[in-house]
């Protein structure tokens, strides 16, 4: 469920990163986060497979539900992560002009 959660957010990300003509939204970062997420969870799968064989397909509901939860806090990070760096960033100088005019308003 992890690795499903996090492919499904890497190919939107991705969708939205190729649709816009300029990344001044540091969308490639947030691709690059969820991508790598992916790949490890695929290698985690890989070798959960390699351990499990085929009861790696029938999963008790207690652990679906629980990968479900981690899937998402990984995507909820991965988020949390690219909107620290846009903060930082500051492209398009909102908080710049937000912090200006609160200081001269003073």
């Amino acid at each position: 469920m992890t690795l499903l959660i996090t492919v499904f957010a890497a190919v939107i990300s991705t969708v939205l990163w190729y649709r816009r003509k300029n990344d001044d939204m540091r969308l490639g970062t947030l691709c690059f986060l969820f991508w790598g997420a992916s790949l490890m969870w695929l290698v985690d799968a890989i070798f959960e497979y390699a351990e499990l064989k085929e009861a790696y397909f029938t999963p008790a509901l207690e652990d679906l539900i629980n990968d479900s939860f981690l899937g998402l806090s990984v995507v909820a990070l991965a988020l949390v992560i690219w909107l620290v760096r846009l903060l930082i960033s500051d492209p398009k100088g909102s908080v710049r002009s937000a912090l200006t005019k609160q200081l001269s308003g003073q």
